[in-house]
């Protein structure tokens, strides 16, 4: 049948299941999206517009105040330092750390002894699987003043890591803990890089890095971006960070979820502190916007 006159016949119904078994297979993950992600979306919006308080009069009856709370999260000061530390959080631990360390591990794991490859994933596998906030424990007990490890490896028992280098501390923490997913990607994603390239590479004269970026990468450049994509966002929304330096000291390390977190429990503005979530939700879908526009251009 030509193309026009599948075009002009509508979707074809390939397994055979009909229009209403369809919708009844997709039914409960439409169900699960919107309860979960569509609905506090909504809700979130909606309580961004209101002056709504966690205790006091406001709670009770929060009263409609239209875009003051965005107007005033764009002019405060606590905000653009957040948002500035969270861009340098995103850039040096998803952007280039996870990512270069992720794709060095699976490029040096290629050709070594099976072993010694399944020791490493599992040991890199074991920080990304436990839970944050053990994680965290285990990083403030390395990197307290008061008998920390790295003070004790250094020699060095009075640097107070968290306290005078609380942003390279959390970016050096959130490169070792997700590594793993970006390792596991790009795995998979070399296993389909055809071996007879880069041999065809090595013959001609070829270092390892022209290699990587004259054969490997134009076959992976499709993983490079959904990599990129999901990192960023997991590390935009963090709140681990909270569990080591709960955004201190002096809001150095004060990255947006950490900020609406004491907004809306702390300072009890649950409206204000849903006009920051807004705004934080409307960079993530520009980011993926950004995504979708770049892998339109490689297909």
């Amino acid at each position: 049948m030509p193309r026009a006159d599948l075009r002009a016949s509508g979707p074809r119904d390939v397994a055979g299941l009909g229009v209403a078994r369809a919708v009844g297979f997709v039914a409960p993950a439409l169900l699960l999206v919107g309860v979960f992600l569509v609905f506090p979306a909504l809700w979130t919006l909606y309580i961004g517009v209101t002056d709504y308080q966690l205790t006091g009069p406001a709670a009770a009856a929060p009263s409609a105040v239209g875009l003051d709370n965005f107007a005033a999260v764009l002019d405060d000061a606590l905000f653009t330092n957040s948002l500035w530390l969270t861009a340098l959080f995103v850039l040096g631990s998803a952007v280039v750390g996870q990512n270069a360390l992720g794709f060095a591990l699976a490029w040096l794991l290629r050709r070594v002894r099976p072993w010694l490859r399944r020791t490493t994933e599992g040991l890199v596998l074991l920080a990304w699987i436990l839970p944050g906030p053990v994680v965290a424990y285990l990083w403030f007990a390395v990197l307290s003043r008061d008998g920390g490890t790295l003070g004790l490896l250094l020699d060095d028992p009075t640097t107070a890591w968290l306290v005078q280098y609380p942003m390279v501390s959390l970016v050096v923490f959130n490169v070792w803990r997700g590594t793993a997913f970006s390792m596991l990607l790009y795995t998979s994603a070399l296993a389909a890089v055809p071996p007879s390239q880069l041999e065809t590479a090595r013959l001609v004269g070829a270092n390892g890095w022209q290699a990587v970026r004259d054969v490997v990468f134009p076959h992976i450049r499709g993983h490079v971006l959904t990599n990129t994509l999901l990192i960023s966002l997991w590390t935009a929304n963090d709140f681990t960070p909270f569990l080591l330096t709960a955004g201190g000291p002096n809001h150095e390390s004060e990255v947006l979820p950490v900020l609406i977190y004491r907004q809306a429990l702390e300072g009890g503005r649950l409206g204000y502190a849903s006009a920051m979530s807004s705004l934080l939700l409307v960079g993530n879908l520009v980011v993926a916007l950004v995504y979708l526009r770049l892998l339109r251009r490689r297909a």
